[in-house]
């Protein structure tokens, strides 16, 4: 049995860094990976059908699909156009959205975070709500940017999970309290996804993939943010990992 660690795909988003154009993952994703999920990160350009998914779906343990301030395009869920000022990633869009179907028919370990959970209910088939807070009954999940980081990742609400399910198991308990970043949620769930927990106003928070060979669940909110220090978050990562680990020792 092999000790070497797994690696963990993490797809970039494409951004303007001033006129050159740049591939980027964010520090506290890849962090997570090496400290909580005990992984070698991998980093995916956001180059679509160029990238060749098929070989990189041989080098890779498990993959972590990312939040963004970007969302994915309305087209691709058959959805009305975005509000003016809405931050789109088409060569992101182009990359994941391909790939996470393949990720879960190969039995490859996933983990969606934020865009990442709203991108795999898309691929899936499921639509995603644009502006929660404009939604008669929803809470305002978003956060404020002009505050300190420190409280724009604080706790913001309780979620209630499933009985039964992962991220049950993972928490030994049936409410857990989360940060909050996001304007989008989830409408219509895809078929082939289960949910794992809801806010008190009823938007989902957390889904698995139903009948996945292997790990394979998103979250709405944000873990990885400082994860060694919240034993929930951690434990999330840590079983992303140990199930990558898994994969890695049948290669």
């Amino acid at each position: 049995m092999s000790s070497k660690r797994p690696v963990i795909g993490i797809p970039a988003d494409q951004r303007m860094i001033g006129p050159h154009r740049f591939h980027a993952v964010g520090d506290k994703y890849v962090r997570a990976v090496v400290e909580a999920a005990d992984a070698v990160p991998f980093l995916i350009p956001a180059l679509g059908e160029h990238m060749g998914l098929e070989e990189l779906l041989t080098r890779i343990d498990g993959i972590l699909f990312t939040g963004s301030p970007s969302n994915v395009e309305p087209y691709r869920y058959n959805g009305t156009p975005s509000a003016p000022g809405t931050l789109h990633d088409a060569a992101r869009d182009a990359t994941t959205l391909p790939l996470i179907p393949r990720v879960v028919a190969e039995g490859i370990p996933m983990l969606g975070i934020c865009r990442g959970f709203q991108e795999v209910n898309v691929a899936m088939g499921g639509t995603l709500t644009q502006r929660l807070h404009e939604v008669p009954g929803f809470l305002d999940h978003r956060d404020n940017d002009e505050d300190p980081l420190e409280i724009q990742y604080a706790p913001a609400h309780e979620v209630t999970l499933e009985r039964g399910g992962l991220l049950y198991m993972l928490a030994g308990a049936e409410r857990v309290r989360v940060n909050s970043l996001h304007s989008q949620g989830v409408e219509h769930l895809a078929p082939n996804l289960v949910i794992e927990a809801r806010a008190s106003d009823g938007v989902i928070e957390a889904f698995s993939v139903k009948d996945a060979s292997r790990f394979a669940l998103a979250v709405q909110w944000h873990p990885e943010w400082q994860v060694m220090s919240n034993s929930f978050s951690h434990a999330i990562f840590a079983a992303f990992g140990a199930a990558s680990r898994e994969r890695a020792q049948l290669k």
